[in-house]
């Protein structure tokens, strides 16, 4: 019990502002970290042989491995936000569970997508828009990487946990200490030994199984006060249902991502070729440096939040919520500045072909001019998620990705055209109008849920009654 308390009690006590600093820089460490090993993969495949082509590949290949994240989401970030819940209820045990039935859930959901992967890889590609000039480099890359994914998972979980246990900079060095690895290996494989994107997809490989051995330690290490015990492999079906009831809504937002970069690149195809699926590529990876500042500052919160939502603390929570909702969006206005001022020196990082100058520029314009928005909608969802407020959490990531931006991807353009405009214009803009629709959603819902705030909201506890509340050999 003490050992509880000495870990996580700043939790509920300490000043917000300093504890999400705490939290949140190596979380956003990580994140960025993780980014630009993404865009180092981008830039030494897309200044190699056909580059060009590489990076369409890459691509294609993007929403494939976010569908593979997204379970790793559907696990890792359910049960850390039902840990930091349950932590703040002082029930070691129960965390326990939750540690080794996120396990069980990993390697289920392990095994199936990477099976697969393996027997529908040709058709996944082409549903996903290869064309035939890409179809053999995305193949080459998926078929090395698939493993890899796993590990991924594995290690988004587990880190996930360890930051909600209180070791946030543990769980950043982890991650950070493989993304470094990533981009040596990079340097060796694909520029030293020329072995192209096949290179790219060794060092993604056989770095994230050197995180995941961390990862995996940690748990092992009689110094962790959460780790792995005989009677947390035990199957809960009520740990299961908490862990998935949070975890759906990020997993939601990840296939849904897939499914709209889907649709997006048949729409970029049909409008600019296979250019504009590669300015696609640049410009996605480039915001993406902006999004992940996001998220980590979410992640850092959550632990923050979740505890004191656990420990009735509704001040704190409130507190955490608002500073991380200035923080977000001066992130997002400074990164919409950095697109509308600097967006040919952001291009220039991945690639200096002119063509693809041409159209990642105007694209780069209109898919960050709403980024403070952006940094809104994605707070909410995250704090939503954060509170064990899954369906709230769902709605709000799903407003931008799948109630708006899909319909509009195939109206604007047309709308554009019948302007005297360009249809791939039209597709970049659909983007802006459904960040603004998203946020002023999200905006309706926050307002819905005000009253989690309330200092006599009292949340429900999400487990059978016969195992409530921990007991002294529950926290020895």
């Amino acid at each position: 019990m003490s050992e509880t308390v000495d870990t996580t009690k700043e939790l509920g006590t300490r000043h917000i502002g300093a504890l999400l600093w705490k939290y949140a820089l190596p979380a956003v460490i990580t994140q960025i970290i993780a980014t630009v090993y993404n865009l180092v993969d981008s830039i030494f495949l897309g200044h190699s042989f056909n580059g060009p082509l590489n990076l369409a590949a890459l691509a294609i290949l993007l929403p494939i491995m976010n569908i593979i994240h997204a379970f790793g989401s559907l696990v890792g970030a359910g049960a850390s936000s039902r840990m930091s819940i349950v932590l703040g209820r002082k029930d070691v045990r129960w965390a326990e569970k939750i540690l080794g039935n996120s396990m069980l859930l990993t390697f289920f959901f392990g095994f199936l997508f990477v099976s697969a992967g393996y027997l529908f890889m040709d058709p996944i590609l082409a549903l996903f828009g290869a064309s035939e000039l890409t179809i053999s480099l995305a193949h080459d890359y998926l078929a090395i990487v698939l493993p890899g994914m796993f590990l991924t998972t594995l290690t988004f979980n587990l880190s996930g946990l360890i930051r909600a246990s209180g070791y946030a900079t543990r769980s950043m060095w982890i991650q950070v200490s493989g993304a470094l690895l990533n981009i040596i290996l990079d340097a060796i494989f694909i520029v030293g030994l020329g072995w192209g994107i096949r290179g790219g997809a060794w060092a993604t490989t056989i770095s994230m199984a050197f995180s995941a051995v961390l990862a995996l330690l940690h748990f092992i290490s009689p110094k962790s006060f959460i780790r792995f015990k005989r009677h947390c492999w035990q199957p809960k079906m009520y740990i299961v249902k908490n862990i998935l009831a949070i975890g759906i809504s990020p997993f939601s937002m990840n296939v849904a991502a897939c499914a709209v970069v889907a649709l997006l690149n048949s729409q970029l195809l049909r409008y600019g070729g296979d250019f504009a699926v590669s300015a696609y590529g640049v410009v996605n990876r480039v915001s993406m440096i902006v999004f992940m500042v996001l998220l980590g500052i979410c992640q850092g919160m959550q632990p923050i939040a979740g505890y004191n939502y656990g420990a009735r603390l509704n001040d704190r929570l409130k507190h955490v919520f608002i500073l991380t909702m200035k923080w977000n969006v001066g992130i997002g206005v400074v990164g919409m500045l950095l697109a509308l001022i600097i967006p040919r020196q952001l291009v220039m990082m991945m690639s200096d072909d002119q063509q693809l100058f041409d159209i990642a520029i105007p694209a780069m314009r209109y898919l960050m001019v709403m980024a403070p928005l952006i940094g809104f909608t994605v707070t909410n969802s995250q704090f939503f998620q954060s509170i064990d407020k899954p369906w709230i959490a769902i709605v709000t990531s799903l407003s931008r990705q799948v109630i708006f931006l899909i319909p509009l991807m195939y109206i604007v353009p047309v709308v554009y055209i019948d302007l005297g405009a360009d249809g791939l214009s039209g597709v970049w803009c659909s983007y802006t109008v459904s960040d603004v629709l998203g946020a002023l959603l999200s905006g309706i819902l926050l307002l819905s849920q005000r009253k989690v705030f309330s200092p006599d909201y009292v949340p429900p506890v999400r487990r059978p009654r016969k195992e409530r509340g921990p007991s002294p050999s529950d926290q020895s």
